[in-house]
């Protein structure tokens, strides 16, 4: 049976498969959209913590601006238009200086530039270490690509410095175990991070180099001085937080063990320290580690880390820790409300809020028709019920369901109703 669909040249599903089709679709944009309606601009809501970001390339071709769901969809209807999912720390520009003469419909008294924002290869739809478009015109079958969750940029399984792929811990159906990545690049600026137990990594993927945390003389002298270590810190790749607009197209990372480039997402060099208040635990004095995270001899090799479920709750909180943090322009790794997974958990409830209240209007609708305006719904769903058991009891089960199929059990209801 399956040869004769092929042959016929249409693309089958049963009803219940379409439906399925059309909720997984729509779970999807809500995931990445964060329940964003797209009815207003976010400009107002300054720079939020995470939300969908686009990039107009009819508008600003060198990728140095983003615009929030509402401006894609008013305001840039018809453009080349790129879809980056969600960034940290990120403000609405539609309408700005980068856009020339063209105003925003939605909010169009912004400032002349967001000077917070930042942007990297990501927004001329340039990905990954090899900066490949997505998805890849000169590929067959895309790769699937994985998200690091402090720059914020998407890697090829093959172009994360790994083996083999088989390293990335994923269960028995392929679904991943880890709920963070960490890119090459990034995990020299979070290298504290194999200083803490086994627990915070996720199970059956990379094992953690260890690290040395003495402090004699020969530790002491592979530590660059306080003053360079500042110095670093403010070029970093994973925390730079004075190259707002400038575009890079090369993504690797400069260190001194490595003369590559590397410039990531925007906001993973703002620590955004002043809206955290919600999503940190207070300080405390001791610190869990036991050691000097900053002077501690970290690993010597950069690779990337895979961290399990609920990592961020193990972090060190101590004054020591909390200014490390700072230092390094990575405070967002306490905030719980920084991660894809609350994004996403925060997504779905709006969603589920949001249908419930469909519903809930839907019922409030038709009680407050009238007796007649009732009736006539219901003797519309009768009678569209009788015409589509009728079609079913008479169609060949052996075929496939067309569309002029469809057209015609709508045909013969409205046949129907003009002989009523």
């Amino acid at each position: 049976m399956a040869a004769e669909f092929d042959d016929d040249g249409e693309q089958t599903m049963s009803i219940n498969e379409y439906l399925e089709s059309i909720e997984e679709e729509e779970l999807e944009a809500d995931l990445v959209l964060g329940g964003d309606e797209g009815d207003e601009c976010t400009y107002s809501k300054g720079y939020m913590k995470r939300q969908a970001i686009f990039s107009c390339l009819t508008c600003t071709p060198d990728g140095n601006a983003g615009i929030c769901t509402a401006c894609c969809l008013s305001c840039h209807d018809g453009h080349e238009v790129l879809e980056l999912w969600t960034k940290r720390n990120f403000r609405c520009d539609c309408g700005n200086s980068k856009f020339g003469e063209f105003s925003c419909k939605l909010f169009p008294n912004k400032d002349v530039e967001n000077i917070e924002n930042s942007y990297n290869h990501n927004f001329k739809g340039l990905y990954c270490t090899c900066n490949r478009p997505y998805p890849d015109p000169d590929l067959q079958e895309q790769e699937e690509m994985i998200q690091c969750c402090m720059c914020e940029d998407w890697f090829h399984e093959e172009h994360i410095s790994l083996s083999s792929p088989n390293e990335i811990p994923r269960d028995e159906e392929g679904e991943p175990l880890y709920e963070d990545f960490v890119c090459k690049a990034c995990s020299t600026v979070c290298s504290f991070l194999t200083l803490y137990p086994k627990t915070i990594w996720a199970a059956g993927g990379q094992s953690v180099p260890p690290v040395n945390t003495s402090k004699d003389k020969s530790v002491v002298e592979d530590i660059p001085p306080k003053d360079d270590v500042a110095g670093k810190l403010e070029t970093d790749a994973c925390s730079d937080s004075s190259k707002k607009d400038n575009l890079v197209p090369d993504v690797d990372c400069k260190s001194a063990s490595d003369d590559k480039k590397f410039v990531t997402g925007e906001s993973s060099q703002n620590d955004g320290s002043s809206s955290l208040s919600r999503g940190i635990t207070s300080s405390h004095a001791t610190c869990i580690l036991g050691v000097d995270s900053m002077a501690a001899s970290l690993v010597s090799e950069r690779k990337p880390l895979f961290l399990s479920k609920n990592w961020r709750d193990a972090l060190c909180r101590c004054d020591k820790c909390l200014d490390t943090y700072k230092q390094r322009h990575i405070s967002y790794l306490l905030d719980k409300e920084d991660s894809i997974a609350e994004y996403e958990k925060n997504a779905k409830q709006k969603r589920e809020e949001k249908l419930q209240k469909r519903e809930g209007a839907e019922l409030n609708f038709f009680n407050n028709l009238g007796h007649v305006e009732k009736m006539e719904i219901l003797n519309g769903i009768a009678d569209f019920t009788d015409e589509f058991r009728s079609f079913l009891g008479s169609v060949d089960p052996s075929k496939a369901i067309t569309a002029a199929d469809v057209n015609q059990i709508f045909e013969n209801l409205k046949n129907k109703r003009r002989r009523v």
